[in-house]
């Protein structure tokens, strides 16, 4: 179908801005959560959101963690926001982090993961699986039920989300299930979507060589490619979303297809008429987002309410 008509106002908004890839590290983070917060999901109201450190490999991991109205424990949601491993942090995925802690009751941990060009790879990936294994040792300290996680995230957030669901089928914690929203999974190869939306749309073939050039990984490792991953059997069941025009979209719904085929519970949904970016980012503007939002939620509602 063609692209949604608010999606396209805001495609036309974004062509007469600076590009990122054209702009200093710092200046596309801030362009970028400014971006997110005019058009992403507005924040609601929930009973308190505190900035605080979890203890990682290389020093404090900071995080944003929104707590719940109610009596805990709650279950928790991880999340990794997205942005190339390059851009984005907890401030640009406030919106749906906040709509996530009250529509679930849950407590959500929105994670700041080390970033290129200043870590190189794989500090990302370190950060998140030592965030979510603290959060199945220390979930208390968060009015959290350990019994109760999940981790979700958006492009490399994704990427991460899946990351982390291998490791911690292999080491703990046991994780309810994993949200991938529109994620990175193979960057080993080109996959057919990127030649067909890789230009005006958001996410393009030259922003993610800029991404690439900042956070240069080993395409064939799976930390950067969970598509390559020896083994998925076994990992969380699967809530995978793409978008029709995203150059992503072919490499997430293989990634869906792979963790099926491993027997893995996959619930896979592409948004037609959408965008990359078009949940987390911009949420606020595109004609799905906020359907997708409300969708990931009724998935996870059902992950930790009714089994």
């Amino acid at each position: 179908m063609p692209i949604d008509p608010n999606t396209q106002v805001l495609l036309d908004a974004i062509a007469q801005a600076t590009p990122m890839h054209e702009m200093p590290v710092e200046r596309a983070r801030r362009a970028f959560d400014t971006m997110s917060n005019r058009s992403g999901l507005p924040p609601v109201d929930v009973a308190d959101v505190a900035e605080r450190t979890i203890p990682g490999q290389a020093g404090d991991i900071a995080v944003r963690v929104y707590t719940p109205d109610g009596t805990g424990p709650f279950p928790v949601l991880v999340y990794f926001p997205g942005g190339g491993f390059v851009v984005g942090s907890p401030a640009s995925v406030h919106g749906p982090c906040s709509v996530w802690c009250r529509q679930l009751g849950a407590v959500v941990v929105s994670v700041d993961y080390r970033k290129g060009p200043e870590n190189p790879f794989p500090a990302a990936s370190d950060d998140a699986t030592a965030v979510t294994r603290w959060v199945g040792e220390r979930a208390d300290e968060l009015g959290g039920d350990v019994s109760r996680i999940a981790v979700a995230g958006d492009s490399a957030g994704g990427c991460l989300s899946a990351v982390v669901a291998i490791d911690a089928r292999d080491h703990g914690p046991e994780l309810a299930a994993q949200v991938l929203i529109y994620p990175a999974t193979d960057i080993s190869k080109p996959y057919p979507s990127l030649k067909e939306h890789g230009e005006g749309k958001f996410l393009t073939k030259d922003l993610l060589r800029w991404f690439g050039k900042n956070y240069p990984s080993d395409p064939t490792d799976w930390r950067a490619s969970p598509m390559l991953a020896d083994d998925v059997a076994g990992v969380a069941p699967a809530f995978v979303v793409t978008a029709e025009y995203d150059p992503l979209r072919d490499q997430g719904e293989a990634y869906a297809q792979r963790l099926a085929d491993a027997g893995v519970p996959v619930q896979a949904r592409r948004y037609d008429g959408q965008i990359h970016g078009f949940v987390a980012n911009l949420a606020g503007a595109t004609g799905l987002g906020r359907t997708a939002v409300d969708d990931i939620g009724e998935y996870l509602e059902g992950v930790f309410h009714d089994g």
